[in-house]
């Protein structure tokens, strides 16, 4: 297994960056980039001494398990969680690739196992450029609208296109490419799922970052600590050899890696909402403490709504695992059902608990001075003063809860929130048709009909 210093060391590998505007020869020599660096290499310190593989990447293999994985994921970098997410991914599909295409199923159970070996990070590479909407892969007037095969020679293919949004894209060491949706004929050239190390040839990645650009990042509490940048990755005419081709035409299961993606990646962005919740509820107790009104019932029902949120994200989270399947090759994978109904309900009220949140803390959130005010000798001790609260509330501790709650839910880290907790995993509308496929509609119906002394219709005597 890699240390922390090694993995400084493995992203000097000629891959190819750009952040605003400019091209990053050496990732570590950005300063923006430097907490993020030093989160991932700080999981590998952590995780080095596991054994022969990182545990936390280990597939899980019974309900327990799943959930000592979640836990742990939640205390580590964003990278090994997407790592894990794009790895059982992979593995989801295998299972269900085997029974048609065992050489393809086989492939990815070798570089999964071969990746994990070599302590190698990952992530997934879904989302295309798309171009219009209302049309197809194949009827875009760019074919290069959707990432696709553009030759192929008996050692492997060349794809060409672009994957949007990826996340950890310049920090990770190979991209899983894979197709967005389902393929219908004809499309065979971007029914095409791979892995394609990060540094090469023709692989390009542009960076952006809610992170602070400031001199003075205090006033920034959690987005300078906590922040991952997204790329947008760039393929041009890159290379992919036969050994880390896992889908390559078969129209069939073009959609399972996708499906299989959105499962991960749901279970992962509901246990992040978790927290999120549980955080935004001490949030708001805290501000009401720190302006007299936590005894107020308005400001009360508020929290109580909040809390309610997140103790329902909890169970949805809770019931997906403990009603989790398995695969045939023993792989533990969350409940369908709840995964998509707890995902969905957590981006959906996102916002409305963000609302009470700004409701109980007042205007400060966004107009209260910065730490360096504060320390001015000018106007500093006016500024303590006036910002001074109920009961040990002092100017100082106040000011720097109106910072976190703007940091976090009204800046930019705030806005990348709003928009992350709706679209990552796919949209809303994925949930509800995930949802409404698992749902056993015909027992809704059945239980209707007869607690109300219902027939079925065209059965006698309704």
């Amino acid at each position: 297994m890699m240390n922390g210093r090694q993995y400084r060391e493995s992203l000097d590998d000629g891959r190819v960056t750009y952040f605003e505007g400019r091209r990053i020869d050496r990732l570590a020599d950005e300063p923006v980039f430097q907490p993020v660096i030093d989160s991932i290499a700080a999981t590998y310190d952590k995780h080095v001494h596991d054994g022969a593989v990182n545990a936390a990447l280990a597939p899980p293999t019974s309900e327990a398990d799943l959930r000592e994985h979640i836990d742990t994921l939640l205390e580590s970098d964003v990278l090994l969680n997407v790592t894990f997410f794009g790895q059982m991914a992979l593995l989801t599909a295998a299972g269900k690739l085997a029974k048609d295409y065992p050489e393809l199923a086989e492939r990815i159970y070798h570089y999964t196992d071969a990746t994990q070996h070599a302590d190698l990070r990952v992530t997934e590479c879904i989302t295309d450029a798309k171009g219009d909407r209302a049309k197809s892969p194949s009827a875009q007037p760019d074919p290069e609208m959707y990432v696709r095969v553009v030759s192929r020679g008996a050692d492997g293919v060349v794809i060409r296109g672009a994957k949007l949004h990826i996340t950890a894209a310049s920090f990770c060491h190979h991209l899983i490419v894979m197709p967005t949706k389902a393929m219908k004929a004809g499309e065979e050239a971007y029914a095409i799922a791979c892995a394609v190390p990060v540094n090469s040839p023709g692989v390009r990645i542009i960076d952006v970052t809610t992170a602070p650009t400031g001199a003075d990042t205090r006033h920034y509490p959690a987005s300078r600590r906590k922040h991952m940048p997204d790329g947008f990755v760039i393929l041009d005419d890159v290379f992919v050899p036969n050994e880390h081709i896992f889908l390559d035409g078969q129209l069939k299961y073009a959609a399972s890696f996708a499906h299989s993606l959105g499962l991960w990646e749901r279970l992962g962005g509901t246990a992040q909402m978790v927290r999120q919740a549980d955080e935004l509820v001490g949030m708001a107790q805290l501000i009401a403490e720190a302006n007299g009104l936590a005894r107020a019932s308005h400001v009360r029902d508020k929290i109580a709504e909040m809390l309610i949120h997140a103790t329902m994200l909890r169970a949805g989270l809770e019931a997906a695992i403990m009603h989790s399947e398995k695969t045939e090759a023993g792989f533990t994978f969350p409940n369908e059902l709840f995964t998509n109904a707890a995902k969905y309900q957590g981006a959906a009220n996102f916002s409305l608990m963000v609302r009470h949140l700004h409701d109980i803390a007042g205007g400060s959130v966004v107009t209260a001075p910065s730490i360096a005010d504060l320390e001015n000798p000018d106007v500093g001790a006016q500024i303590r003063k006036y910002m001074t609260g109920a009961g040990d509330a002092d100017g100082t501790y106040r000011t720097r809860l109106f910072h976190a709650i703007r940091d976090v839910t009204a800046d930019s880290l705030g806005g990348w929130h709003h928009v992350t907790n709706v679209q990552s995993g796919g949209g809303l509308v994925a949930q509800r048709l995930v949802a409404t496929a698992h749902y056993d509609l015909e027992g809704a119906k059945k239980l209707a009909l007869e607690a109300n002394d219902l027939k079925p219709l065209g059965s006698s005597g309704h």
